[in-house]
């Protein structure tokens, strides 16, 4: 029986990171495009491109498909596309690290719902303690744009919902759930985007940007993020996900200059720690 060499995790370790980190900085680099065609349009640009290059990697039509699956696919795209576009709100009227370690709090609550274990309730207190900090709630975050925070809070909804559905349609072969899914999820932005931006969106300038996005928002981490869940324990690769509210924020401070309070990066810091106890099972 082979023993895995010591170090032989590091470059997985790394390439996870590294896909949170084109993640964030594709968020960065959309949030400059706002201004000229929308966070509608921004959003269509995303999963647009994503739909193409998923749809031409795993080409899912050579399998068929349930009318049960089909379903469970509509609503888990449609999750899918609502959740990009309320991040993508709330990266426009708040901080990235805040509103990512606001969204955080979906995956979290389903972990926890699911485990009966009394390290969950630490992360549960940690989790609270965090959101406490960040939400404007007192007078320290009154700063923060409420309705932000309320688009945060709505794609944490979106991110609880897009686990539940994701399981239901996770036995599909072949790259099957998330082509279909980023399919049915630019079916939902798209229109959106084109009604909002219109001509703005047809710019082969801006259409190059977003195609840029896509790739650093999608490709690239869900390509390195594959290559990782290969050679890396489930618990460790969760561990690595959990950074990435911290990555949000240092993106967003160094990228766009959204420096933060010392209250709000320990708060963030409460939302990692909380995510990594929940990573711990």
């Amino acid at each position: 029986m082979s023993e895995q060499r010591p170090g032989s995790t590091v470059l997985p370790a790394a390439m996870v990171l590294a896909g949170q980190f084109s993640v964030t900085l594709g968020a960065a680099v959309a949030k400059h495009l706002f201004p000229v065609v929308g966070v509608e349009g921004m959003t269509a640009y995303r999963v647009g491109f994503a739909a193409l290059l998923l749809m031409a990697i795993f080409r899912p039509w050579r399998l068929p498909l349930e009318r049960r699956d089909a379903i469970n696919l509509a609503i888990y795209g449609s999750v899918m596309g609502l959740m990009n576009l309320l991040i993508y709100r709330a990266f426009s009227l708040i901080p990235i690290g805040i509103a990512i370690a606001i969204e955080v709090a979906g995956p979290l609550t389903v972990a926890v719902v699911n485990s009966r274990r009394p390290r969950d309730v630490l992360a549960i207190v940690c989790a609270v303690v965090g959101l406490y900090y960040l939400l404007p709630l007192h007078d320290q975050a009154n700063q923060l744009n409420p309705v932000g925070v309320a688009y945060a809070m709505g794609a944490a909804v979106c991110w609880a919902s897009y686990i539940i559905f994701g399981k239901r349609v996770s036995s599909l072969r072949g790259g099957q759930a998330v082509a279909w899914g980023m399919t049915a999820a630019s079916l939902l932005n798209l229109p959106l985007g084109l009604a909002y931006a219109g001509a703005a969106m047809l710019a082969p300038s801006t259409i190059l940007l977003g195609f840029v996005i896509a790739v650093l928002s999608s490709a690239i981490p869900y390509s390195l993020e594959m290559v990782a869940l290969r050679r890396l324990p489930a618990r460790a690769f969760s561990m690595l996900s959990s950074t990435a509210p911290a990555i949000g924020a240092l993106v967003g401070t160094v990228v766009l200059g959204e420096h933060l309070s010392l209250s709000q990066y320990l708060a963030i810091g409460s939302m990692v720690f909380a995510s990594a106890l929940t990573a711990l099972r």
